[in-house]
This record gives structure tokens, sequence and C-alpha cells, in this order.
């Protein structure tokens, strides 16, 4: 390997040798694009699925509880598959099986037909986040990954954009079948780049000496540096549920994914119902959410760097961040109100609430890997996803399907948006103070799998 002396990337304030982690950071953002936009395609063919199945608003929840269940149970053994396989076969694996499953929906013709290809486009996609974090830890030195986490994340409000822009369009002149064919093969032409040009650090050809020694230094969290080839066995559900740092990113993930959930499945038919927006009208408002929502992303990953420069612990300034981002969601509480005024303050109250998700999202990921050893870090991450997607079946079981048809069915439907922006508000701020009561401070985890492992408080 060849050090070239190259300019550090925005956020770091240390001349830094090589910047080839980020073009990994690229390839990451670009399978969580096309992760979202494949699971974005049936939230705006609803109208058109709805006229052809005649679904109402409960069998439409049940084909999203379909998903989230299995998005769920593939979350929990997801994690453990990419954590014994790697990231490179895993990640490739997950995304080839999701677009197969995403360009399979075109085939179905019955509203149980659409529960199970959701299913399997859940369990399949749930890969994205446990490899992508995963990569995120191998390719990045503590204090970048929140910044690094935060823009591939911000892949997934890409591909929410993308989605209102193309689908209803692909839909009325093609049909709504071609719009899960051809948003499902684009997951082909990033298995091909991946295979390509992925390796881990330790492996890779293209990474100076120098950037492999800045990734691996970790030097402003003060971790001790760990190995980049681990050798050590895989460690056990149960030995990482002993830990109070895995339970803290359950709560946080539990509590707070099922409103990401809810944006991406239900604001096109918010905007439809509430506003009488159909077809490519709904396209503007619902890409507007998701352009706040990518500002917040990479601005969720940028204020706790700044923190870091600032002389803060990187934990001190995890949670600082994440306080503030939740206090962000809060005029969300309000959406319905000033939608009453003008639907454009209504979407702008919800687009800066999109992307303090994503801000917040930026962070609670990145505080696997503040604690926990990067051969655990996909498994852990998987843990967390499946608390979110159960989080996710209860709040659409409990309160959208029962609420939602319950209010539509006597015209009220305006009742239950209010009910559900106050959740929303208050989600963030319940999480937060579960999650660092759990662990008011950061200790990061040694796992040593030849004796028992005790509980970190």
């Amino acid at each position: 390997m060849n050090p070239t002396l190259r300019s550090s990337p925005p956020g770091t304030d240390t001349p830094v040798v090589g910047k080839y982690r980020w073009t990994i950071c690229s390839l990451v953002f670009f399978a969580t694009t096309i992760n979202y936009l494949d699971r974005a395609v049936i939230s705006l063919l609803k109208p058109y699925l709805e006229t052809a199945f005649h679904w109402n608003s409960g069998d439409y929840a049940n084909i999203e509880i379909a998903f989230k269940l299995a998005y769920a149970v593939g979350m929990l053994g997801v994690g453990r598959i990419i954590d014994k396989l790697g990231t490179k076969l895993g990640y490739a694996l997950s995304t080839a099986l999701w677009s197969v499953a995403a360009m399979g929906h075109a085939l179905v013709s019955s509203t149980l037909g659409f529960g199970v290809a959701r299913g399997f486009l859940g369990i399949t996609e749930a890969g994205n986040f446990p490899a992508a974090i995963k990569t995120t830890a191998e390719w990045f030195p503590q204090r970048e990954r929140a910044l690094a986490t935060g823009i591939f994340n911000s892949g997934s409000n890409v591909g929410a954009i993308v989605a209102p822009l193309t689908v209803p369009l692909i839909a009325e002149t093609i049909g709504w079948q071609w719009a899960f064919i051809i948003t499902g093969a684009l997951g082909f032409v990033w298995l091909l780049l991946w295979m390509l040009v992925y390796e881990t650090p330790s492996n890779s050809k293209r990474l100076s000496k120098a950037e492999f020694d800045y990734i691996n230094a970790d030097i402003p969290a003060g971790l001790p540096a760990e190995s980049v080839v681990e050798e050590k066995p895989k460690t056990s559900w149960a030995t990482l549920l002993g830990f109070r740092q895995t339970w803290a990113f359950v709560m946080g993930k539990f509590i707070t994914d099922p409103i990401w959930w809810f944006y991406l499945f239900w604001l096109p038919d918010f905007l439809g119902k509430q506003y009488h927006l159909k077809g490519t009208a709904i396209a503007l408002p619902v890409a507007a959410v998701y352009i706040l929502s990518s500002v917040g992303s990479i601005g969720g990953g940028y204020l706790p760097l700044g923190f870091i420069k600032r002389g803060m612990p990187a934990f001190q300034a995890r949670k600082t961040t994440m306080l503030i981002i939740a206090f962000c969601v809060f005029p969300i509480v309000f959406a319905q109100w000033l939608g009453g005024m003008n639907m454009w303050l209504a979407v702008l109250v919800i687009g800066i609430a999109a992307a303090a998700h994503q801000a917040w999202s930026a962070n609670i990921f990145t505080t696997v890997s503040d604690m926990f050893p990067k051969r655990a870090v996909a498994s852990v991450t998987g843990i967390g996803g499946m608390a979110g997607g159960l989080g996710g079946i209860a709040l659409t079981a409990l309160v959208q399907k029962r609420m939602f048809v319950h209010y539509e069915s006597i015209g009220q439907l305006d009742k239950a948006y209010y009910i559900m922006f106050f959740i929303c508000g208050a989600a963030y701020l319940v999480a937060w103070v579960l999650m660092f009561t759990l662990v008011p401070r950061m200790e990061p985890i040694q796992l040593d799998d030849n004796t028992p492992s005790t509980p970190v408080s």
C-alpha cells in the first residue's frame, strides 16, 4: 500500500492520509437508498392496489404488519449471519434476496399474496442495517462513525424521495407491476459494484497504510485498539442480552423505530385523505419531507463531531446530541392544527420531525459501535432492529389499525392523526430517558468468550 497525502473530508480537524473509506460509505449509501426505495413502493401504489384488490385501511395495516413481523424476525437472525459470513458476502446475499422479493410483488394477484410478498421482502431487507453498521465500524474511527452513519442513512431519505417522483408515474404509464420490477432490479446493479469494489480494510489493496492506521486508532474515544481481523468466536445472544448497553439500544429502537415506519407507510395516505392529493400530486410534499430528512441525517452526524472537537467525550457528545434531537421532534404535535391553515405548514413540521428521526438514527446506531467490539456490532444491531420491528407491529396493531379504522368509519379520521402525531412527538423524549437511565455513561464492553461475561452497569 502506498500512502498518498489527501485532504480530510469535511468535519474532521486532523489531516488524514487517504479517504478511501468514504468510497465504501458511498456504496453503503446507495444500498440503503435502494433498500428504502423498494420498501416505500407499496405506500405509493396503495391507491392503485386499493382499487384493484378492494382494500380498506385494515387490509393495508395487515400487509404492513406482515412486513414488520418478518423484518423483526429477520433482524434477529441476520445480524448473526453477517457476523459469521462477514460484510462482503453477508451484504451481497441480503441485497440479492431482497431484490428478488421486491420484483416478485409484480406476480401477486391477491391480498394474501401481498402479505406473503411483503413478508419475504421484510426478512431479506433486514440485512441492510446490520451489514451497514458493521461496515461502518470496520471502516471508520469512532469519531467519524456518526457522520458516516448519517451519510449512509440519508440514503433511506433519498430512496423515499425517488419513490414518489417515479413510482406513480410508472404506475400510470405502464402499470403498477412495472413499478415493482424496475425498482427491484436496481439491487442487482449495486450488487455488481459491491462485489467488484468491496474488501475489508485488512484485505483492501486500495487502502493506504496511513489510512488503515487512522481507521483503527480510535484515539479520541480512549478505546483500546482492536485487531482488524478478529479470529475470536462469535458472542451468544444470551451473553449480549446480559448487558445494560444492549437493552438501552433495544429500548431506544423499540420506541422510536415505529415512528419512522409511520412516516414511511402512512404519509402518502395522510396527504391523500387529509388534502385530497392523488397520484403524482403527492410527489412534491412527500419528496419535501424526505429532503429535510436527508439534511437531518447528515446534520445529526456532524453535531456530535462538533462537540467532540470541542473536547467533549464521545459518549457525552452522543447523549447531548440525542437530547437536542428529541426536543426537535416535539413540534409535530401541532401538525394537524398547522395543516388546517396551510398544508405546507403540516409538511414542514412533519419534515422537521422526520429529519430529527434520521439524526437520532445516525446517533443511536453509533452507540452500538461505541460500546461493543466490532465482532458483536451486527448481532447487537440485529437485536435492536428486531425490537424496532416489534415496536412497529405493536403500534400498527394496537394504535394505527384499530384507531384509524374506527375513526375512518365514523368520518373523523383527523382525530386519529391528532393522536398519532402526539405519540410521535413524545416518543423520543421517553426513549432518551430510558436509554440513558440504563447507561448513564459509556463503558466499552470487553468480551471474553472463554469466561462468563459480567453485565456492565
